[in-house]
C-alpha cells in the first residue's frame, strides 16, 4: 500500500477517465426523474462497480429508496472527507430536446442526458476516483467516505436527510464534504474563474393561496379567485426583491472585479450600492448579460411560480386557485424575511403558507482544505481563478452541514466560453463536455490525492 503522500500518480491513469465516462454513460441511461425517482437501478450500477473492485461499501434504503456509501480508509493522518452526489434528475420533455434525454447519446464533443451536469457527473467522477485509488494501492491520508444518495430533487427526505437522521454514524468524524453547487468555469470579463460554493440559499417553497366565490362561468367576476391570483403573481415575479449584501457575495464580487477589466469591475461595484442600481445595472450594463439572472439571485432573495392550480371543469369558476413558489433566501434572510418582502408585493388579497424549508448553510473559505482546492485548480488550469461564492440553490450539504462537516461545493468541470452553462440545470439539452469531465476528473484525482 503507497502513502498518497509518496504517491508518483499526481495525474490520474487514464483507466480512471475511462471509467467515469462508461458509468456516466450508464447512470444517464437511467431514468431517475423525480418523482418517483426510481433510483434502484441506478444506485445497483455504482454499488456493483464498488464490488467488483473491492471497494468498502453498502446500500441503505429509506421507504425503498437507495443510497450507496463507500469508504476508502486512509492512514488516519487526517479526518475524513465526504464527496456526495445524487442520482435523482428533474423532469424533461423529451420533445425539446435535440437528443433524448435518456438514452446517453454522444454528439458534438459531449454527453447528452438529463443528469449529465446535475448530478450523475460528479457521481460517476467520484466513483470512479475512489476505485481507481484502491486498485493503484494509494492510501490517502484521509478516510474517503462516498455517499450516491436519492431524492436531491425533492429536498432531501430519503437521500442526505435520510442517512444524516437514521445512520450518522457513517459518516463520524467527517471534517469536510465535496458535492455539488461549484467548481466548474465561468467565463467573465475575458478570463476563466471557478466559483467554489462556501454558501448555499436557504430553501422556502411555499403555497399562494386566493380564494373567491364559485360561479358559472358564463358569468365572469373580475375578483375571482383566479384573477387574484394571477394579478398577485405578476407583482411577485416581475419585480426583483431587495437588494441585501452579505459576506460570501461582498467577497466573491470583490475578487471577481479585482481580475476583471475596468468597466466589467465597475458594474459589479455598482450592483451592491441599491436595488435601483442593481436593476439598472442588471437590465443595462451587466457586461454579461447571459449572467445577469444568476448573478442577481446572489443580490436577494428569490421566488418563482412554478406550480399554477385551480378548478377542474371549464365552465365553473373555482373558488380557489393556488401556485406553489420556489423561494431562496440569503445567509442572513429568514423564510419569514421572505414572506414579508412578498406580502408587500403581492397584497391582502392572497396568503402564503410554508411547504418546506431549511436555512441558509455557510461554510469558511478559510480554511487548509479550501487551499488546496484553488491549488488544485490553478495547478491544472494555470490561468484559472478560483474564489469562493454563494450557490443559489441547495444541495445535500443542507443536511451534511448539521453535523459539522464543512461543505463546499467543488464539482471540477471546464467549460468552453460559448457554453451558456447555467441554462442547462433543469433545462433543455443538458450535456456535459467530454473533455471538461476528463478535466474534472483529473483535478478530483489530484484534490483527494493530497487532501
Amino acid at each position: 500500500m503507497t502513502r498518497a503522500a509518496e504517491s508518483p500518480l499526481r495525474t490520474a491513469p487514464p483507466s480512471v477517465l475511462a471509467r467515469c465516462r462508461e458509468l456516466l454513460r450508464d447512470l444517464l441511461r437511467f431514468d431517475t426523474t423525480n418523482p418517483p425517482g426510481d433510483e434502484g437501478p441506478a444506485a445497483a450500477r455504482v454499488a456493483d462497480a464498488f464490488a467488483a473492485a473491492g471497494v468498502e461499501h453498502q446500500v441503505l434504503f429509506s421507504e425503498g429508496r437507495p443510497n450507496v456509501v463507500a469508504r476508502l480508509p486512509g492512514t488516519g493522518a487526517r479526518r475524513p472527507l465526504l464527496v456526495h452526489g445524487h442520482l435523482d434528475v428533474v423532469p424533461a420533455d423529451p420533445r425539446r430536446w435535440t437528443h433524448p434525454p435518456f438514452e446517453a447519446v454522444e454528439a458534438d464533443g459531449c454527453l447528452w442526458g438529463r443528469g449529465a451536469i446535475d448530478c450523475k457527473n460528479m457521481v460517476a467522477m467520484g466513483a470512479a476516483v475512489l476505485i481507481g485509488l484502491k486498485e493503484a494501492g494509494v492510501q490517502p491520508a484521509r478516510d474517503l467516505v462516498f455517499a450516491a444518495v436519492s431524492d436531491e430533487e425533492l429536498g432531501c427526505e430519503h437521500g442526505s436527510r435520510f442517512l444524516v437522521d437514521e445512520h450518522p454514524e457513517l459518516l463520524e468524524g467527517v471534517e469536510y464534504a465535496l458535492g455539488e453547487g461549484g467548481g466548474f468555469s465561468v467565463h467573465f470579463g475575458g478570463r476563466r474563474f471557478y466559483p467554489i460554493m462556501t454558501a448555499e440559499k436557504g430553501l422556502a417553497w411555499l403555497r399562494v393561496i386566493a380564494d373567491g366565490e364559485p360561479g358559472h362561468g358564463s358569468m365572469p367576476d373580475p375578483d375571482c379567485a383566479v384573477n387574484q391570483l394571477v394579478a398577485a403573481l405578476a407583482r411577485i415575479t416581475r419585480a426583483r426583491l431587495p437588494l441585501h449584501r452579505t459576506e460570501v457575495v461582498d467577497r466573491f464580487l470583490a475578487d471577481l472585479s479585482r481580475n476583471a477589466p475596468t468597466s466589467a469591475a465597475l458594474a459589479l461595484r455598482l450592483m451592491t450600492q441599491s436595488s435601483r442600481v442593481r436593476d439598472f445595472v442588471l437590465d443595462r450594463l451587466f457586461p454579461a448579460p447571459e449572467l445577469a439572472r444568476p448573478f442577481g439571485a446572489l443580490l436577494a432573495n428569490t421566488v418563482s411560480a412554478n406550480v399554477l392550480r385551480a378548478g377542474e371543469k371549464t365552465n365553473v369558476i373555482p373558488g380557489r386557485a393556488t401556485a406553489e413558489l420556489d423561494g431562496r433566501t440569503l445567509p442572513g434572510q429568514t423564510t419569514a424575511d421572505l414572506i414579508r418582502e412578498l406580502e408587500t408585493l403581492a397584497g391582502p388579497e392572497v396568503r402564503f403558507e410554508v411547504l418546506q424549508s431549511a436555512p441558509p448553510t455557510e461554510t469558511s473559505p478559510d480554511t487548509e482544505l479550501f487551499r488546496h482546492l484553488c491549488a488544485t485548480v490553478r495547478r491544472h488550469d494555470p490561468e484559472g481563478i478560483p474564489l469562493p461564492a454563494l450557490c443559489p440553490g441547495f444541495t445535500d450539504a443542507k443536511h451534511f452541514s448539521r453535523l459539522g462537516i464543512r461543505c463546499y461545493g467543488f464539482m471540477p468541470l471546464r467549460l468552453p466560453p460559448d457554453l451558456r452553462f447555467a441554462r442547462l440545470f433543469h433545462g433543455d439539452d443538458e450535456r456535459i463536455p467530454l473533455d471538461g469531465l476528463d478535466w474534472g476528473t483529473r483535478v478530483l484525482w489530484d484534490t483527494l490525492l493530497g487532501a
